[in-house]
């Protein structure tokens, strides 16, 4: 056959291929999120999202927040406005201009957080993500279960069984808002009702925390809350400023080896 007639008679094989290419892919990105593979990963972009939408309001609150103040300042040197209001008007930019500072570390602690999950997805043979986070929500419940069963634990913490104790109190709430969530994302799960599941199993544990903190509190096993808040915050500023340090000899040793790579320009 004559080769242009065998080009015009197989014209349509190549964008089948093409196309062929492109639904397998489709179709294996779409069985990897049926099987769950990819629910912490889209979970993570979801928060992203809203952290992202979150953000953009607030930096136009601030926007809005300084045009108030503008405005107000010069009502006041116009003598239309008092010396309070333009107080007023002040502090509520800083308000809004710590909310947007809170908004944009909280993008950031998201954008982490995809990372890890993206580099976390698991195989095809592994445990899914919903899977795991039921494992970790079972652990955390057998873990206080241990202290309505355990006798000697009952008469050595008798806080931890106590729901008028305001620790213990806020730990049944987060596990009735944990069950809640586990039967939403069991009966219909995305990416949305697996996030609102994953916060709250995350509620839970640190419910959990506190609830045992205070118990041995109350046995006189640990120091008390201020005292265990102030060491806390104090190792959490001194590890602020190892992390700072550590940054700026990074920055230095970058800046040095710029300048190694930098031609004479003698």
């Amino acid at each position: 056959m004559d080769p242009l007639s065998l080009a015009v008679e197989l014209w349509w094989i190549a964008p089948v291929a093409a196309g062929g290419v492109a639904a397998g892919a489709v179709g294996l990105r779409r069985r990897s999120t049926r099987s769950g593979r990819r629910l912490e990963y889209d979970a993570a972009r979801h928060d992203l999202k809203a952290a992202r939408d979150a953000a953009a309001e607030r930096r136009l609150a601030v926007k809005l927040a300084r045009a108030d103040v503008s405005r107000i300042s010069a009502e006041r040197s116009a003598r239309r406005a008092t010396p309070e209001q333009v107080a007023g008007a002040k502090r509520m930019l800083r308000a809004k201009e710590n909310d947007a500072r809170a908004a944009s570390a909280d993008v950031r602690a998201k954008q982490v957080r995809l990372n890890a999950a993206r580099a976390a997805i698991p195989a095809a043979s592994a445990p899914r993500p919903l899977e795991r986070l039921q494992a970790q929500h079972d652990a955390i419940t057998a873990q206080w279960m241990r202290y309505e069963t355990d006798p000697a634990l009952q008469i050595a913490y008798p806080a931890m069984t106590d729901v008028k104790q305001p620790a213990t109190a806020a730990y049944a709430r987060a596990a009735g808002r944990a069950v809640d969530a586990r039967r939403a994302a069991t009966s219909m799960v995305d990416a949305a009702t697996y996030a609102e599941y994953r916060d709250a199993v995350g509620d839970l544990e640190r419910a959990l925390e506190a609830a045992e903190h205070a118990a041995r509190v109350q046995a006189g096993e640990s120091p008390s809350a201020s005292n265990w808040q102030g060491a806390a915050h104090d190792l959490i500023t001194r590890s602020t400023e190892a992390i700072d340090r550590a940054a700026g000899a990074a920055a230095s040793a970058f800046a040095a080896w710029n300048d190694r790579k930098r031609p004479d320009r003698r």
